[in-house]
């Protein structure tokens, strides 16, 4: 349940972007789908991500994803815009545009101009966190070439800078050093193929994928496997193993193609990615859509 206090909390889809055929934002089938989050019992939002393509719109679409996000979000649900920019300077420019929107949150990833040296990433959450929303921070060193450490997240957790982390690197080892180093930091789950490994490891949030398509299977999955309830975990299992094959998307090269492909499968409107990003290969449409029909085909939505 979304908590004022604590609005980083819960399941927060990472959406994704319908484009027109001409490639323009449809910014009304948008907001249809925050709606349809929300009705299949979502938390919140995480716009402005890498699975909503951030990098390819302009400062105007980008700021219009956010009011629209905020606008069709129902009382109670949260927005938690990626404010993620080259340097500190443009990410508070973001925050900022968030907060007079009505966002609830930020999801800040680290400088991604470069690969930063410790105290650029310091520098760069604090400068943001003035802004005055609460600042999730997002450990992407695959991409970003820049690793939150344990160590860096505890510094930043302890000055009250952040207050959560979205964890991607895969290394479910990670929960436990961070929960040593920075008891209270909270730890959402940035990969949808390890929710069950953070979930059992105390998480408290989810930056979702494939809740784009399944948001009330999906969520039944992260409450069960959330809740420190042994018996709750035996029901995670079988439908985590399920799932499993589709989640694992979520963390290829091709995971917004991937995802939006499995949306159009189930009947949402994914669409069409824009460059840089090209239509997927046969062979992993055929791979995709098998795993896709697979999930639906069981009962999952």
């Amino acid at each position: 349940m979304f908590n004022p206090a604590t609005p980083w909390h819960g399941v927060h889809v990472a959406t994704a972007l319908p484009f027109h055929d001409d490639l323009s934002v449809d910014y009304d089938t948008f907001a249809e789908h925050i709606r349809f989050l929300a009705a299949g019992g979502c938390d919140g939002v995480a716009p402005n991500g890498s699975l909503g393509e951030y990098q390819t719109l302009t400062p105007q679409e980008r700021a219009r994803v956010v009011e629209t996000a905020v606008q069709a979000a129902p009382a109670g649900f949260g927005v938690m815009p990626g404010v993620a920019a080259y340097g500190a300077l443009e990410a508070c420019r973001w925050a900022e545009q968030a907060a007079e929107a009505g966002a609830t949150s930020l999801l800040l990833l680290p400088p991604n101009s470069f690969r930063a040296e410790r105290a650029a990433v310091l520098g760069h959450y604090r400068e943001v966190a003035k802004v005055g929303l609460p600042v999730v921070a997002y450990n992407n060193p695959i991409d970003t070439k820049v690793d939150l450490t344990p160590d860096l997240l505890a510094e930043l957790y302890h000055e009250g800078t952040i207050v959560g982390v979205k964890e991607f690197t895969g290394d479910v080892r990670r929960a436990y050093q961070i929960g040593e180093l920075a008891a209270g930091l909270d730890i959402l789950v940035g990969a949808d193929d390890v929710l069950l490994e953070l979930g059992l490891a105390g998480a408290t949030g989810w930056i979702a994928g494939y809740p784009n398509l399944i948001p009330e299977s999906t969520v039944e999955l992260y409450r069960l496997a959330t809740s420190g309830a042994p018996a709750d975990l035996a029901r995670a299992l079988p439908v985590y193993r399920d799932l499993h094959p589709l989640l694992r998307w979520d963390s290829q090269i091709e995971f917004v193609q991937s995802i939006k492909l499995s949306m159009d499968i189930a009947g949402r409107r994914g669409g069409p990615c824009r460059p840089p990003r090209l239509p997927l290969a046969a062979d992993l449409v055929t791979r995709i859509t098998a795993d896709t029909e697979a999930v639906l085909a069981k009962g999952y939505k």
